[in-house]
């Protein structure tokens, strides 16, 4: 495989015609080594349009252990306008590619993984692609105390909630963005929420679907 050609092929097939335009982002894709962050026996699909297993098995799907598809994450990260003084949190580090594409753009990032040996794998690819300023912590992202960590310029799930979560809300500065995946299959909503003095604004700018974040609260569903 051209790698390179693969590279380009992913950004200008994939990414830009997804109304990612932003010249950083796109910069950013195409120097960040995406295939450093893909598991060793899926790395010919690293420029694939499509989420890639993190874990051997059907289990890790069902946990939502996967990759995002590189335009989900670029656009994601095109919306949250990362500037290079704001601190980020990322809910769901997986594979890390998303981080290190937060740690290009942020003073400092501080990424939540639920498993342990993603979490420590993450971190290895992290440290070895020179991304120092991104810490990864083995932590339930629906539960962690942040009160030490925050408040945060941005934050980003990577990953499907049922609502957005006001327990992280209260953890955004003025002026600070979240952004979420929203609702339920077939449909969810990237939804982007931003505080400002006036209170939280929401918008919904792009339709996705993406596996579910652990234990983040669920509606209950009614049953006859």
């Amino acid at each position: 495989m051209n790698v390179e050609q693969a590279r380009f092929n992913m950004i200008e097939q994939q990414i830009r015609p997804w109304d990612v335009l932003d010249a950083h982002v796109l910069d950013l894709l195409a120097v960040v080594r995406r295939e450093d962050f893909v598991p060793p026996a899926h790395r010919a699909l690293a420029f694939a349009d499509l989420e890639i297993p993190l874990k051997p098995g059907e289990a890790a799907i069902a946990a939502g252990q996967v990759m995002l598809a590189p335009r989900v994450e670029a656009r994601m990260l095109q919306d949250l306008q990362v500037a290079k003084h704001e601190k980020v949190l990322e809910i769901g580090t997986g594979s890390g590619f998303m981080a290190a594409l937060l740690g290009h753009r942020a003073q400092r990032v501080l990424s939540l993984e639920i498993d342990d040996e993603l979490a420590r794998a993450a971190q290895a690819k992290l440290q070895r692609a020179g991304v120092l300023n991104v810490e990864v912590r083995v932590a339930d992202g629906a539960q962690a105390d942040l009160s030490a960590d925050g408040p945060f310029d941005a934050i980003v799930l990577s990953g499907s909630v049922a609502a957005v979560p006001d327990t992280l809300l209260e953890r955004l500065k003025p002026g600070g963005r979240l952004m979420a995946i929203v609702g339920d299959e077939p449909v969810m909503r990237a939804t982007l929420v931003r505080r400002s003095e006036a209170g939280l604004m929401e918008t919904q700018p792009w339709d996705t679907v993406a596996p579910r974040l652990l234990n983040f609260p669920e509606p209950a569903r009614f049953r006859f």
